[in-house]
């Protein structure tokens, strides 16, 4: 006699559990920037670390004073560190036409040139406002001379959405790239 309300509250989750949405999976795109030129030819980015509000499969869709806006059904694809690097990676390598750049720890053999570290300590948006990136980036030299700067980049968003944020997080991570390019090609190293 105890089975049969148990069994019902079993088939009562499980209807419950398929009724629940498939999560939305996002991924940041990279995009295109002006080429610099006179980058070294070997550059490496560290692995990017993050505010520890960002670091979470959920999206962070907005912040407004001191309360975050989690979308529990919109997830990141992978990793938001490994995503942002991997970006970051592929607009460099679009920005530094004849420099070879790569990630940490990829198993890339050759000694880089310049290393790059980006520490994102913001990366959201108000719920009414732009999305704002900031970010401390570093480049060090292979001869030992470094600098460091802190950028923070606004951008629009057309919606209060998850696909509004995804594109406009894409556009900040190019403007974001814009401004490593000019560092590691010399501008402020």
């Amino acid at each position: 006699m105890r089975r049969a309300p148990f069994a019902a509250w079993a088939v009562l989750a499980g209807a419950l559990a398929g009724c629940s949405p498939n999560p939305a999976y996002y991924s940041l795109a990279p995009v295109p920037g002006a080429p610099e030129g006179g980058g070294p030819r070997v550059v490496e980015l560290r692995r990017v670390s993050l505010a520890g509000y960002l670091d979470r499969q959920e999206m962070v869709l907005a912040s407004q004073g001191y309360r975050l806006r989690i979308t529990p059904r919109s997830v990141w694809a992978e990793s938001p560190a490994d995503m942002i690097g991997r970006v970051l990676v592929e607009n460099l390598s679009q920005r530094l036409p004849g420099t070879v750049v790569f990630r940490e720890a990829t198993g890339a053999t050759v000694t880089p040139r310049a290393t790059v570290a980006v520490s994102v300590q913001r990366f959201d948006a108000t719920s009414t406002g732009p999305l704002v990136l900031r970010a401390l980036v570093t480049v060090s030299r292979r001869d030992g001379h470094a600098t460091g700067q802190v950028f923070t980049l606004t951008v629009p968003r057309d919606a209060d959405t998850p696909d509004a944020l995804v594109a406009s997080m894409s556009a900040a991570l190019g403007q974001l790239a814009d401004r490593i390019a000019g560092m590691v090609a010399g501008g402020a190293v």
